[in-house]
């Protein structure tokens, strides 16, 4: 447990910083802004970390535009809270990364404020990770090193608080999936689709064709095991037989191999599909998430640390929040953290959604993810300070990551 006059330290300097906090968190979820052009969002916790004084702070960050690094400390172990901060096309923020940035920058502020005085070593960094929604920020950081020498990884996410069991607020060992991205080029040959179709050679045919294709594979993939696609390109006028389709597919398993596996069973229906309408066909890899593998001793521990007692599930609902996330590739870098408390949004709107989107605005919202970073900040503080549960966390990790080689 923490010691009582360090909890102080870390709620006090919350709570002193609770309406410039707010006024962040509202900022961003009414300017909503898509993957890597984050600038508003960016600029504003930028300005605000620097305005609060006593930290080093690094804008642009990593490489990236949009991405910034504030740390705290010297010496010692470092942790990481992830502030996100992008939105999806037209319908804002709908996924509540508003309030992960809020929850991950009270976490950084309480965990300096008890570094500062315990006079202990330690460093506390929150990092700027934009274009989680399908851009694959985390990778890019993770190429450029951010995440070198990190003892530990936590951040938060909203989800709906309708999916959970009375008394219950939260859950914190969530499980996330795995998720391999592909974009698909079917290249055919245009005609005049009335005077010479015989003459084309039909994309899109290709594109129906592996479409049915994958549906049909959906009999025989495991229940928890996801597939689902867009045509992005299907042709640009009824009497032209279309030459150029193009469609994107995510499948998703709940291991990194597992998604591995089904993804080469997914490519196969683009390669039939081809093969049957004469096309030719390529494929683009997109960002690839792995599975979401949490620390169970930080899980543990964040679940004691939110008050009211008793308000969080280990994790059940086992099917809360059945998404991917570039968090899970943390997870392969260091021990992560990826807890998910829920909020309350119209009735049957969840993550995604328009319903969502004005839920995450709510000043309800807010206070939950200002509790979740206040139990953060307790969690990282026991990494930095308790040397026992640092090596249970660093220990625990090692092992799981032999597990996940085996593909388990």
């Amino acid at each position: 447990m923490t010691d009582p006059t360090i909890s102080t330290a870390i709620a006090s300097a919350i709570q002193s910083n609770k309406p410039e906090i707010a006024l962040i968190n509202n900022h961003i979820h009414s300017n909503p802004e898509l993957a890597y052009l984050e600038f508003t969002a960016h600029s504003t916790l930028v300005h605000s970390l620097r305005r609060l004084g006593g930290f080093t702070v690094t804008s642009p960050a990593y490489g990236l535009p949009t991405s910034f690094e504030a740390e705290y400390g010297s010496g010692g172990r470092l942790i990481i809270f992830n502030a996100e901060y992008d939105a999806l096309p037209e319908i804002g923020h709908a996924c509540g990364h508003n309030l992960i940035a809020s929850a991950s920058l009270a976490a950084f502020l309480g965990v300096a404020a008890a570094l500062k005085q315990s006079g202990q070593p330690g460093r506390v960094r929150l990092l700027g990770t934009p274009a989680e929604e399908g851009g694959g920020g985390k990778l890019k950081l993770i190429e450029a090193g951010a995440y070198k020498g990190c003892d530990a990884c936590l951040m938060v996410h909203p989800g709906p608080q309708s999916k959970l069991p009375p008394g219950i607020t939260a859950v914190s060992h969530v499980r996330m999936l795995a998720n391999v991205k592909y974009r698909v080029y079917f290249t055919g040959r245009e005609s005049h689709a009335s005077i010479a179709p015989w003459h084309g050679v039909n994309a899109l045919d290709a594109v129906c064709l592996s479409y049915n294709a994958v549906s049909m594979l959906r009999q025989q993939i495991r229940p928890e095991e996801r597939i689902h696609g867009i045509f992005r390109e299907a042709g640009t006028r009824p009497n032209i037989t279309p030459a150029d389709c193009c469609v994107e597919y995510y499948v998703r398993s709940t291991t990194r191999r597992g998604a591995e596996e089904l993804g080469k069973r997914v490519l196969k229906c683009f390669e039939g599909a081809a093969l049957a309408t004469g096309c030719e066909w390529r494929k683009e890899d997109l960002p690839a998430y792995f599975d979401v593998r949490p620390s169970k001793a930080l899980c543990k521990a964040w679940m004691e640390a939110v008050q009211p007692a008793g308000s969080v599930a280990w994790e059940d609902p086992k099917d809360f929040f059945q998404g991917s996330t570039d968090m899970g590739n943390v997870c392969y870098e260091c021990p992560g953290f990826h807890g998910v408390f829920g909020i309350e949004t119209e009735e049957g709107a969840a993550n995604h959604t328009k319903g969502f989107t004005k839920g995450a605005g709510t000043q309800d919202a807010f206070e939950r993810a200002l509790e979740c970073g206040r139990a953060m900040a307790e969690v990282g503080w026991r990494v930095l300070a308790d040397e026992e549960f640092a090596a249970e966390v660093r220990r625990e990790w090692e092992v799981d990551m032999k597990v996940a080689e085996e593909g388990k």
